[in-house]
């Protein structure tokens, strides 16, 4: 008997005994998934098939969004031929799409909150593969950006309410881990549809191509009621505003509103960067010679650098910590955009994975780090102002930046682009002690 309660005792320690390591890795802010949480803990991510298939979902439609948006950097050089558009001109006709999209990320949230999530996102993807379809059918430049305003309100409604769908699939130490790979995903459309449209545009007209992009949108809006059906998604965003009883830490964190911030402002600069570089990145391969074919593999290198900064980053950041990963990856960026500049078109192609890897990374930090700083039940509102904010930024940029194209050409609006991003290094040090304080730093 006494054997038989001393192997029980044993068996219940090893039981807790992962749960223990969790709990601590939980306190420093590192992610499940790069610092080998216990065995507990590692099923419990993935044994919830309602969780996996509302983050498999939300994967999806992350990946088809972020797709719609970067093919306009595809795109623009073909309508500035067929316009006759500036630089300026076409870094605003891409804030039209962006910048609503930005705009509508916080009245998005809201209405989700309303009413339900599964319908504003299936409504949102419906009105942006129209969008898409409006603009394949376009005759002139002004249903053109019609078209494009129609897609951006659509795309306003993915990243708040995909953030908060796979936040409560995957609530707590597991939930940087689950927003990385939904982040992740992003990166996937972001490679994917960018040289398929480029593949497309090559072989049939524009209008066509466009056309047939957005009929696959509406295939995609369709899916999303039956793949998110008894998921749970579709109450989300109310159910984060009961207290949960299994993350006695959401009640006793520090939450600082400075650091939050400061972290909204890296975001900002370091999407402005990100944006500017690629809206005129195919100028400046245009003008070293490279066809719609070869933008369009450029763009794909870029995103695949991106896609592994992001994973890389991650790990980084856990890691590491915020700071040194920000100095890391935005000194990069600097970098390899400067040295980008005089090379010729082969050599510059086999770099931009490398600059990729640095300019997407960062942005991956920033978005873990959105839950460390802000209480559970202001979160899925945080997701929306931080997107506003950085996508927002991402939209302005390119019309600023193109001003100063136009006068001085596109090198240097590249070479302002690289001094920029700069700024963020001493934000990120501003950043650092109030990470510390709440235990998100290393």
């Amino acid at each position: 008997m006494q054997a038989a309660l001393r192997s029980g005792r044993l068996s219940a320690a090893c039981r807790l005994r992962p749960w223990s390591r969790s709990t601590h890795t939980q306190q420093r802010g590192r992610a499940l998934a790069t610092v080998g949480a216990g065995p507990i803990e590692i099923r419990s991510v993935t044994a919830d098939p309602a969780s996996r298939r509302a983050l498999a979902a939300s994967c999806g439609v992350h990946a088809l969004h972020d797709g719609y948006t970067d093919i306009l950097y595809v795109l623009l050089p073909l309508w500035q031929s067929e316009f006759h558009l500036g630089y300026a001109a076409i870094g605003s006709l891409r804030a039209v799409y962006v910048g609503l999209m930005a705009c509508l990320q916080v009245p998005s949230s809201m209405a989700a909150q309303r009413t339900n999530n599964i319908l504003v996102l299936t409504l949102g993807t419906a009105l942006a593969a129209t969008g898409y379809l409006i603009a394949g059918a376009s005759t002139g430049f002004v249903i053109l950006v019609v078209a494009l305003a129609i897609g951006g309100i659509g795309s306003s409604t993915q990243h708040p309410i995909g953030s908060s769908v796979v936040a409560h699939a995957y609530d707590g130490a597991q939930s940087r881990a689950a927003l990385g790979t939904y982040n992740f995903a992003g990166d996937l459309g972001k490679m994917a549809l960018p040289i398929t449209t480029a593949w497309m545009v090559s072989r049939l007209p524009w209008r066509t191509t466009v056309s047939l992009i957005g009929l696959a949108g509406l295939a995609v809006a369709i899916a999303i009621p039956f793949l998110l059906r008894g998921t749970g998604a579709g109450r989300a965003a109310r159910a984060k505003t009961i207290a949960p009883k299994s993350s006695p830490l959401e009640h006793t964190r520090v939450i600082s509103k400075r650091g939050f911030r400061l972290l909204f402002s890296i975001g900002i600069l370091d999407s402005a960067t990100r944006m500017g570089f690629l809206t005129y990145l195919p100028f400046l391969l245009r003008a070293k010679g490279a066809p719609i074919s070869t933008i369009g593999l450029a763009l794909s290198l870029v995103f695949a650098g991106g896609a592994a900064g992001k994973l890389v980053c991650g790990f980084l950041g856990a890691r590491l910590g915020v700071l040194t990963t920000v100095l890391l990856t935005e000194g990069l960026t600097s970098a390899g955009i400067l040295a980008l500049l005089p090379l010729h078109l082969h050599p510059g192609l086999a770099l931009l994975p490398l600059i990729g890897i640095a300019l997407n990374g960062t942005s991956s930090v920033l978005y873990g780090t959105v839950p460390e700083l802000v209480s559970v039940e202001r979160r899925q509102r945080a997701f929306g102002m931080f997107y506003t904010g950085t996508i927002g930024s991402g939209a302005l940029a390119p019309a600023i930046y193109g001003l100063f194209g136009d006068a001085m050409g596109v090198t240097a609006t590249m070479i302002l682009v690289a001094g920029v991003v700069l700024l963020t290094l001493p934000l990120a040090w501003l950043l650092n002690p109030a990470l510390r304080r709440i235990g998100a730093s290393t």
